[in-house]
């Protein structure tokens, strides 16, 4: 039997929105493996076995999953919205990298998902509607003084940013310095959407200004989006819109 390795996002949580792709992929499977909460997602059936572990263990995942492929199994790796953000698909070409020899030979596909921060943005409007960039607070592996670096520079670059990771249990304290660096480059106007659980019955969005944002409103389940000094709110009956506009003065 001739194996392969797709590496799939499941998009931030309703199944609706898995792409057909995966969908068909999961479906071939002999094997899903994943971070635990992911692999619940996927149904038993007959011929498919399930390989759930913990978070911290990607490098370890990419490799079981790759000699898995090599000895002929069907295999996908699951993560949560798009796989190539901030997610499984790094870690694979990490491990085959310096692997086995036999791993590059593989059939390896990515199959795109939605990641949150575009399920969250969907959700109030187009705030990434011009240029945006994407920082992952966790300092787990690459030094706080980097994601201080990189926030500094997208603050004075007016990028909208999109936060993933922003707080959680092991590290509270990151989001509120966070919350500082922004206060001290932006005015307190500027908008904040937390996103929360998009997409699942857990669904949490709040649009707040800056001057209101507190590092609590925050968790490792919510994406936070910082507007640009342009990003602007629409007051109306029912929720507001959050947009970036297209095109910035000269």
């Amino acid at each position: 039997m001739t194996g392969w390795l797709v590496i799939a996002g499941l998009g931030p949580g309703d199944d609706a929105l898995v792409t057909p792709e995966v969908s068909g992929a999961l479906a071939d499977a002999t094997d899903v493996i994943g971070y635990i909460p992911y692999v619940k997602r996927i149904p038993e059936r007959p011929g498919l076995t399930l390989h759930a572990s913990d978070n911290r263990v990607e490098l370890q995942r990419a490799e079981h999953a790759l000699a898995l492929a090599t000895a002929g199994h069907k295999v996908v790796v699951v993560s949560s919205g798009d796989p190539g953000v901030f997610a499984m698909a790094a870690a694979v070409f990490e491990a085959m990298e310096v692997g086995s020899p036999d791993w590059k030979a593989l059939d390896v596909r990515v199959l795109p998902g939605i990641t949150a921060m575009l399920a969250a943005a969907a959700k109030v409007g187009a705030p990434l509607g011009h240029d945006f960039c994407a920082i992952n607070l966790s300092d787990n592996l690459k030094p706080w003084a980097l994601i201080e670096k990189r926030l500094r520079l997208a603050i004075e670059a007016d990028f909208a940013i999109a936060l993933y990771n922003p707080r959680s249990k092991a590290r509270p304290e990151g989001f509120a310095r966070t919350l500082d660096i922004l206060q001290a480059g932006c005015s307190e106007d500027r908008i904040i959407v937390f996103a929360r659980a998009v997409s699942t019955p857990e669904e949490d969005i709040r649009v707040v200004r800056l001057g209101q944002a507190t590092a609590e409103m925050a968790d490792m389940r919510t994406v936070v989006l910082i507007g640009s000094s342009l990003t602007r709110l629409i007051e109306r009956d029912g929720a507001p819109i959050v947009y970036t506009p297209r095109s910035v003065p000269s």
